[in-house]
């Protein structure tokens, strides 16, 4: 059975070896281009959200511990779903890590900000 194997990028039938993904390396070079920078706009894309938290987190949080209302880390454009790293505490607390500044969420609306290095017994 003969099959006819198209290029990946230009989708035009490809002659050759039955192997090839690609009529020639004009095709090949644009497709690997075009797949690395999709993947590079989703990490530059994290990346500056996890800045732009971690820039809040520390303009908010000048003295190393202080409280603020989530209202307001979501006032300045804070994404809580975007963060480095969580820590949980011996005695249930979870606190939630953007670099070296976090928070751990409490009652009525409020969060705690609080530093890494600030933290006695960071472990990570």
């Amino acid at each position: 059975m003969n099959l006819k194997t198209v290029c990946l990028h230009c989708k035009e039938t490809i002659k050759g070896r039955s192997d090839k993904k690609f009529c020639d390396d004009h095709c090949r070079s644009a497709y690997n281009n075009n797949n690395y920078t999709n993947r590079s706009s989703l990490v530059k894309t994290t990346h500056k959200t996890l800045q732009k938290n971690r820039h809040i987190l520390q303009t908010l949080n000048t003295t190393g511990k202080s409280k603020v209302s989530r209202k307001a880390l979501q006032d300045k454009g804070f994404d809580f779903s975007y963060f480095t790293g969580i820590y949980h505490t011996g005695k249930g607390a979870t606190y939630v890590f953007c670099y070296e500044m976090g928070y751990l969420s409490l009652r009525n609306e409020e969060v705690l900000l609080v530093r890494k290095i600030d933290f006695p017994r960071w472990h990570g």
